[in-house]
């Protein structure tokens, strides 16, 4: 059988088998018996194929996913777990956010709790994004309905939105600076990411409990692991999703 998810992602991308065979140094009639004879490349090639095409690997490759390796890479990336986040030390959150050079992306409802430990969280990120750090943050539409049940979750009602507006105007010092790019989406989140370059710190969502209630995992990249990839997946689904702060009212 051939690898239909991988000509696909080859073909969506709008490439041709040479350019991923030349991006992967290999030749092109080894990507397509990766295709036609569905061949499983190593896994450095399926990592760098993955990277370049926006794929999961286990997408393109179902068959890794009992790989005895990506189940210890998978294990080891778990650092550690915090009861709650009040539990994670807030010299934690300030050292990743410090020392991150390539990508910091923030997925909340409103995280305000950052700009309360952070006082000069606007100013921090916007010296991260000029000097050259991605910076993207992903918080909820205040007048979205996911807003609105969560509010209503948790016990206080207009009071998310209300923080999410308080956020937003914490932040706006940062949002007209390169690299710092702000979007607000309508989903409903069963975590928050906050990621800092290989790190991530996964705060989970429990029904009726406020965020800071409930269990953080601090995860750090390992090669071969799916677990952080994982995570960071579903960030970049929902930040296609949302919109530019400007375009909300």
């Amino acid at each position: 059988m051939a690898n239909e998810r991988l000509r696909n992602a080859v073909a969506d991308k709008g490439i041709k088998i040479s350019d991923l065979a030349g991006h992967l140094g290999v030749d092109p009639k080894t990507v397509e018996r990766w295709i036609t004879k569905e061949r499983v490349p190593h896994r450095a090639h399926r990592e760098g194929a993955a990277r370049y095409l926006g794929a999961d690997e286990i997408y393109l490759w179902p068959s890794v996913e009992d790989d005895p390796h990506t189940k210890r890479a998978s294990q080891a990336e778990l650092v550690t777990m915090y009861p709650n986040r009040s539990a994670v030390p807030a010299k934690l959150w300030s050292t990743l956010l410090g020392r991150s050079r390539e990508s910091i992306d923030l997925l909340a409802f409103a995280g305000l709790f950052l700009a309360d430990t952070r006082a000069d969280l606007a100013d921090v990120l916007a010296e991260k994004g000029r000097s050259g750090t991605r910076v993207r943050i992903l918080l909820g539409d205040p007048d979205s309905p996911a807003v609105r049940a969560r509010g209503d979750e948790e016990g206080i009602g207009d009071g998310l939105a209300a923080r999410v507006r308080l956020a937003l105007n914490y932040l706006r010092p940062a949002l007209a600076q390169p690299g710092v790019d702000v979007r607000l989406h309508g989903v409903v989140l069963y975590n928050s990411i906050y990621r800092f370059d290989r790190d991530a710190l996964v705060n989970t969502h429990v029904y009726g409990a406020p965020a800071a209630q409930n269990p953080v995992l601090h995860l750090r990249q390992v090669s071969g692991g799916r677990v952080y990839t994982h995570y960071m997946a579903s960030f970049d689904r929902v930040w296609e999703s949302a919109r530019p702060v400007a375009e909300v009212s």
